[in-house]
């Protein structure tokens, strides 16, 4: 995710509970809670559209999950001073869910100029902790140097 939150999840900002993410947050499901510069919270019915072959939540959905949550959070954070794109994803996955609901909450670990690292813990519909991960990203402010 590179984009700031396109549901009104700004920094300070409203209710976004009901507002649907874009993208392939929109596409599998997933719900901006609460976002703002300092967490972000989203929400994930379970459905089998999100299983593996083995009828438990694939890796993808949760490595998906830490991504949007960090990026959001980031995106909300540098504002309009510019934009943040993803460089590095690190996920566990600690416990299997087959049914229910997931949350992913997100908060940062560092915040500088050029980058940085949140965490995010995804629990289940009972507060299990079932995948945790980081992102680290990129600012990307107006005018600095971009590799391509």
């Amino acid at each position: 995710m590179s984009q700031a939150p396109q549901v009104g999840a700004t920094p300070g900002g409203g209710d976004t509970s009901a507002a649907p993410s874009g993208g392939l947050d929109g596409l599998i499901g997933a719900r901006i809670e609460e976002a703002d510069a300092d967490h972000v919270r989203l929400r994930l019915p379970v459905t089998a559209a999100l299983h593996q072959p083995y009828g438990i939540v694939h890796g993808g959905v949760y490595c998906a999950l830490v991504e949007s949550a960090a990026s959001i959070g980031g995106a909300c954070w540098i504002g309009d001073q510019g934009r943040v794109v993803g460089v590095a994803n690190q996920t566990d996955f600690l416990r299997a869910v087959s049914s229910g609901e997931l949350t992913a909450l997100g908060t940062p670990l560092h915040r500088g100029h050029s980058q940085q690292l949140w965490q995010v813990e995804i629990t289940d519909r009972d507060g299990r902790l079932v995948a945790r991960g980081q992102v680290r990203l990129q600012n990307l402010r107006p005018g600095g140097a971009r590799s391509t």
